[in-house]
């Protein structure tokens, strides 16, 4: 059908696979309003006709698709079937001219081809090694949501202080390689703000509701000790209803006082090397840091969603939006030292990090997208799907399909820009990270889009250009010398592991989900798991190991009406796919205890002894479990039911542990010496109480 070739060539799937020999057909509504989000008329049968014999047309005359990529300084293929005689220029990065595509340095060049019969071609030329280094040996770190680990210095939420105190001491007392925490991105603000980090502004500048406002130093110059007092005495009081009231974590007090406090700060002058590297800053980050405060002014005048501003404001290139960042440069100028100061303090941690001996240090987290009204989606409309939010298909753990509300990139743009906007993200990233976390990372071959307004069912799948999108990843990733790991859980297009792993891509295994699912269905061995993965026994989305183990997971499900089946039949389920697990642990002499009874605790450390069994090349343990901690601190499938990213880490009784508390435990000690169990292979120092 016309409809259907006109898809293929423009990367819109007309059906899906969501299991092995069965396919599901897309809609042509799902189709047609892809179609449309790229640009592309399918209205009609003879608007798809049109559309075909001109995309047709297109790819039979074009000499190189926009964007070619380079792997290990070999010519592309692309090259290869240019017509005979065709002369090549490619202008370097570094400014040189070459007329070969031998041995070029590794960068994004501009290439511009001319045929014989004088047809001209200009595409991007990315030239990216292989692959990625492979880690050395083996390393265990820590995984936690930032917000939840408080200190008795933190202002009701776990903050960049915080992150580096963590990471000093996790580097030097307990040899770990690296922490991994949640997504740090700027969030949408509002009342109340969307406390899911998933969901951002902006993924290029992190949120300065971050910040650790002792560790700026114009706050040491604050010539108001009485408002300095009463600061502190509510970021006490802030602080205390977390940890001994149990309270929720409340971003948006925390941000309020925050800014009170930042904007007292920023009445201090600056000395002359911090001006001069506030200016360094803002010459580094250009447009991209003028559009993200430009947005962040705009907000406070206008709302967060800039769909809803007078149109002019809409465009950021408009003049009404030039008029009114002048009008409005004292607070660009506040919102963009923010963005200083919270870059300044996530390079710090890293930098506690690695001279703690840490071999990667902090691990971050990339969201999948980011917020339709954010900053983002504001500054780079070009790039994003209009009408279209991204999402999953229905499969068999949701039978409606998701659909997560962040608007798609669209592919055609960023091959034509050289995949500029994600460069520039990435650069942005690795800059204060020692390897880098992508969720969802199967996106970078496909999305499933939504048009706006539709249920998940009435979506389609879009490609993308992986092999463009790797070799950008793997380019910028090498230059920072750091890793990637790619979120790799849930149903994955055959091919995608076996591809990312080529390049150097880490996966993601969770102990839960690894078992023999083409065979017998039974907990997969430890040594048939992959050796190229981050391991863990959970993760932000799952019931916490102890959780698990106890089957609370299950009731609280049941208590907010989450369950498929009865409570019955679900407690039995649950019981016994642990019990198969506990069995495995057993027969391989993991589980330690005395008498016929193993405590839960000591089941937490089997569980963390057979991933040590596995091959992975980074194991992973979730903090909240070093303490017994019962609660997820996200529940799929709720919103209000559940505080989901509000709650501290606590022990088995609910009860908030700080980081203080956390240093002092001898159930952690005791946990922490079962991954050390690998001598010399599990990060840096050697592990002192």
């Amino acid at each position: 059908m016309p409809l259907s070739r006109l898809a293929a060539l423009h990367g819109v799937a007309t059906s899906y696979s969501p299991s092995p020999g069965r396919t599901v057909a897309a809609t042509d509504t799902a189709v047609v309003a892809a179609l449309a989000a790229l640009g592309v008329d399918a209205s009609t049968p003879d608007a798809v006709r049109a559309a075909l014999a001109a995309r047709e047309a297109e790819t039979r005359d074009r000499l190189l698709p926009p964007t070619v990529v380079c792997w290990g300084g070999r010519p592309p293929d692309a090259l290869a079937v240019l017509p005979d005689g065709t002369r090549l220029r490619i202008t370097t990065e570094q400014g040189e001219t070459r007329a070969s595509a031998e041995q070029l340095p590794p960068g994004v060049h501009a290439l511009r081809a001319t045929a014989p019969d004088g047809r001209i071609a200009d595409a991007h030329l990315v030239v990216a090694p292989d692959r990625l280094p492979t880690p050395p040996g083996h390393a265990y770190g820590l995984l936690v949501q930032l917000y939840s680990l408080l200190s008795r210095r933190s202002w009701g939420m776990g903050d960049l202080g915080d992150l580096a105190e963590l990471a000093a001491w996790a580097g030097r007392a307990l040899g770990a390689g690296f922490v991994q925490v949640n997504p740090l991105h700027a969030a949408v603000p509002g009342t109340p703000t969307d406390p899911s980090p998933y969901r951002p502004s902006s993924r290029r500048f992190p949120d300065p509701v971050h910040l650790r406002i002792e560790d700026i130093p114009e706050f040491a110059y604050l010539d108001d000790p009485d408002r300095v007092r009463t600061l502190l005495e509510r970021a006490g009081r802030l602080r205390a209803s977390v940890l001994d009231k149990d309270a929720l974590i409340d971003r948006d007090a925390v941000w309020e006082l925050k800014r009170e406090a930042l904007e007292l700060i920023r009445e201090v002058p600056l000395g002359p090397g911090r001006r001069a590297a506030y200016v360094d800053f803002l010459a580094e980050e250009g447009e991209a840091l003028e559009d993200h405060v430009t947005w962040c002014a705009l907000a406070e005048v206008h709302g967060p969603e800039w769909q809803k501003w007078p149109t002019g404001l809409r465009d950021p290139r408009s003049p009404e939006t030039a008029r009114a960042r002048s009008e409005l440069m004292d607070r660009v100028d506040f919102h963009s030292l923010l963005a200083w100061l919270t870059d300044a303090q996530l390079a710090a941690a890293q930098r506690s990090a690695r001279d703690a001996g840490m071999p990667v240090g902090l691990v971050h987290d990339l969201a999948v997208g980011v917020h339709p009204g954010g900053a983002d989606a504001w500054a780079q409309q070009e790039y994003y799907a209009a009408g279209m939010s991204v999402g999953a298909p229905p499969d068999a753990f949701n039978a409606r399909g998701q659909d997560w509300g962040l608007p798609p990139w669209r592919p055609d743009r960023l091959a034509a820009s050289g995949y500029a906007p994600y460069r520039r993200l990435l650069r942005a990233l690795f800059r204060y990270t020692g390897a880098l976390r992508i969720d969802h990372v199967m996106g970078l071959f496909r999305l499933w889009w939504i048009p706006q307004g539709q249920p998940p069912t009435e979506g389609t799948y879009v490609r993308y250009d992986a092999e463009a999108m790797l070799a950008v990843l793997t380019l910028e990733a090498s230059r920072a010398g750091a890793l990637v790991i790619g979120e790799d859980l849930g149903t994955v297009e055959p091919g995608v592991r076996e591809t990312l792993q080529e390049r150097g891509v880490l996966g993601t295994s969770v102990l839960w989900f690894e078992r023999d699912w083409d065979g017998d269905g039974q907990p997969l061995p430890p040594e048939r798991w992959r050796a190229d993965c981050l391991a863990t026994a959970t993760t932000h989305d799952l019931p916490s190991t102890a959780s698990r183990l106890t089957g609370d997971h299950v009731e609280l499900r049941d208590r907010l009406g989450l369950l498929t089946g009865t409570l019955a039949e679900e407690r039995a389920a649950a019981a016994a796919e642990t019990g198969e697990w506990l069995a495995l642990f057993a027969r391989l002499g993991l589980l330690r205890g005395t008498g016929s009874a193993v405590s839960e605790e000591a089941e937490i450390q089997a569980v963390h002894r057979f991933l040590l069994r596995t091959p992975a090349r980074m194991i992973g343990l979730w903090l909240p479990d070093a303490v017994g901690d019962r609660r997820p601190q996200n529940l799929p499938g709720t919103w209000d039911q559940y505080p989901n990213w509000r709650l501290p880490v606590a022990d088995a009784a609910g009860r908030p542990v700080t980081l203080e508390e956390l240093a002092a435990s001898p159930r952690l000690y005791a946990l922490i010496d079962v991954l050390r169990a690998r001598p010399g292979e599990c990060g840096g120092g050697h592990p002192q109480r």
